[in-house]
């Protein structure tokens, strides 16, 4: 039976919120749109950001992780006919190849006929992507926490106060994932494990709870913010607006380059985004108000 066409719609996501690191993250709605009908030969209609690389049927991590997948299964590809419309800027910490490679595990198991359900094709784009934090967000929507449990998938979303709005605060440049990581420590002390453990708890507590005035105690972090500043210069400057001036908190997203700043409701944007440019004192940014999206709701665990 020839597969029906497909259509996926996946958020950006902004993981660690300082503390976290690669245990939680935050979806937020930017998203990657794809629809997808078997085809002759492979093809891709791309609009939105970074089009050159979205269109591209040439080293495309979209297309190699649906190939991939499929081969892994011993599973025939079937050349699909693709319609892409990204809105998650590429390289920038929101998560863009979390989303590629879970809709390519997603293509995957709905053309290869693999019968996955919605944990199995989590776990199998975390095992590619190499963490669950992001996939987990982008899947489930929300504020997620996630963990590996053996070769599988455990996570959790909680939907957070409707009205919390988050602003993205992009530079001109990308910044690669493996440089960022690498400025990052093998070991910690006890005391910096320590510290990180109690404000994740208390993060994961204020997300639940709704008490927007513990976001700045919540998102401080000792792991991994004070040694990619270096790398990311955005979260040195911005750093000091956590917790004032109707910023609820300043964090890295994911591995940076970008910041993500939340605020208490759409009321606090303008006067956010005014204080933010003139805290960056003329530098060249890109700011995006996002909602955040709503959780799936329940605990998923990886097949």
């Amino acid at each position: 039976m020839t597969p029906l066409p497909f259509k996926l719609k996946l958020p950006a996501t902004s993981a660690n919120l300082g503390p976290g690191f690669d245990a939680v993250a935050l979806a937020l709605s930017l998203y990657l749109e794809i629809e997808a009908v078997p085809a002759q030969k492979y093809s891709i209609e791309a609009s939105g950001r970074n089009v050159n690389i979205c269109g591209s049927t040439e080293g495309n991590l979209l297309l190699d992780t649906y190939r991939t997948t499929l081969e892994q299964q011993g599973v025939q590809e079937v050349p699909l006919a693709l319609k892409v419309r990204n809105g998650i800027p590429l390289g920038m910490g929101l998560g863009s190849s979390a989303a590629t490679r879970l809709a390519g595990v997603a293509l995957a198991a709905h053309f290869g006929n693999l019968e996955w359900d919605r944990s199995r094709v989590l776990t199998e784009a975390s095992r590619l992507e190499g963490h669950p934090d992001n996939t987990a967000a982008c899947w489930l929507g929300g504020y997620t926490v996630a963990c590996w449990h053996g070769d599988e998938v455990v996570a959790i979303s909680l939907t957070p106060r409707a009205y919390w709005r988050a602003l993205v605060v992009m530079p001109q440049s990308p910044l690669p994932t493996t440089l960022s990581r690498k400025a990052v420590p093998e070991t910690f002390s006890r005391g910096d494990a320590v510290a990180n453990i109690q404000r994740v708890a208390l993060l994961t507590a204020t997300f639940a709870s709704g008490h927007s005035d513990l976001l700045a105690t919540a998102t401080e972090d000792r792991m991994h913010q004070p040694y990619r500043a270096e790398v990311c210069p955005l979260l040195k400057k911005l750093l000091p607006l956590s917790g004032r001036d109707n910023v609820l908190s300043v964090t890295l997203s994911g591995a940076g380059p970008s910041v993500m700043l939340l605020v208490e409701s759409d009321f606090q944007i303008k006067g956010v985004q005014d204080l933010i440019y003139e805290h960056l004192e003329g530098e060249a940014v890109e700011i995006l108000p996002c909602h955040i999206e709503l959780a799936a709701g329940g605990p998923l665990r990886g097949a």
